[in-house]
């Protein structure tokens, strides 16, 4: 599921916790054989999350033979568990196109989204069809989350995906290939971010740089409470596959370099999706690992 998503030696020590710190991550009963990830929590006990839309009889939904993504909704317990899950009351036609990752600004208002361009609005000019893009939609009473449109910084030459935001909801952080100039993409994959402004403008994207970013692929940013920056990325001497880094906030506007968390955060298999809660001790993340239920699954931990 990861590789789709993509489509187009430091110290454990040096962390701020070690090994003997965490608990052994937990698999969610909410998992099963097909992927579950992207989860993000608000409002301290509601979360979002992608998997497989399920048709009215119970199938999967499917788009020209492969399943579609789609976004739910839940509620988080206090020991972790997830219950109440539902479909998310999105716009049918948005659904059902395929959503693979979403994101509410901070004060609840505005639903970001990561998909493909549909046939119906398919850009003119030449472009990869593979390509993702970022949409952000309001909510309607009785209606859901609807009136979505694309970012205007969203060239669809590029990819733009898994948008995250700042405490402060005044900057935002996503995933893209751009090329050309000094914003360019330095390896597969980066994280950018643009400054969050009025009436659904934002400033033009900015490479986050060398510290965060590395020459392999970088996705799924998160900034936690404190101001952290956590990644996924699949740079040299990791533990295998996409790993999950951490930049600490320097209190200057920036970040200091990448350190990959430990096990069990990371495996041998692709990890990543790393979110922390306010508490700073509750964590949640999603990989591939062998002793899953199937495919991506969410896994909780404790730091200690």
């Amino acid at each position: 599921m990861l590789k789709f998503l993509l489509c187009s030696t430091l110290l454990i020590t040096s962390l701020s916790y070690a090994q003997s710190d965490l608990e052994k991550a937990v698999n969610l009963e909410l998992n099963n054989e097909y992927p579950h990830f992207g989860l993000m929590v608000f409002e301290s006990n509601k979360v979002l999350f992608t998997s497989y839309l399920i048709d009215k009889r119970g199938k999967l939904e499917r788009q020209s033979g492969a399943p579609v993504l789609g976004v739910y909704e839940g509620a988080l317990s206090s020991n972790g568990t997830i219950s109440n899950v539902n479909l998310l009351q999105i716009d049918e036609a948005i659904q059902k196109n395929g959503i693979t990752s979403a994101a509410l600004s901070p004060n609840g208002e505005q639903l970001f989204i990561t998909m493909r361009y549909s046939s119906k609005d398919m850009p003119k000019g030449t472009f990869n069809p593979d390509n993702f893009h970022i949409r952000v939609g309001e909510y309607v009473s009785e209606v859901g989350w609807t009136n979505f449109t694309v970012l205007p910084f969203c060239d669809p030459k590029y990819s733009y995906a898994h948008p995250a935001f700042s405490k402060d909801g005044k900057t935002m952080y996503f995933t893209s290939n751009i090329r050309g100039g000094k914003e360019t993409t330095k390896g597969g994959s980066d994280i950018f971010k643009v400054d969050v402004l009025d009436n659904n403008t934002f400033s033009e994207p900015k490479n986050m740089g060398p510290n965060v970013n590395s020459y392999s692929k970088e996705m799924f940013p998160f900034v936690s409470h404190s101001g952290d920056l956590y990644l996924a990325s699949n740079r040299p001497n990791g533990f295998g596959g996409f790993d999950i880094y951490k930049c600490k906030n320097n209190n200057k506007g920036g970040f200091g370099k990448a350190e990959k968390l430990p096990k069990p955060i990371n495996s041998a298999q692709d990890d990543f999706g790393f979110i922390i809660l306010n508490d700073e001790k509750t964590c949640f993340f999603t990989s591939k690992r062998t002793d899953g239920k199937g495919d991506d699954d969410i896994y909780k931990f404790i730091i200690n």
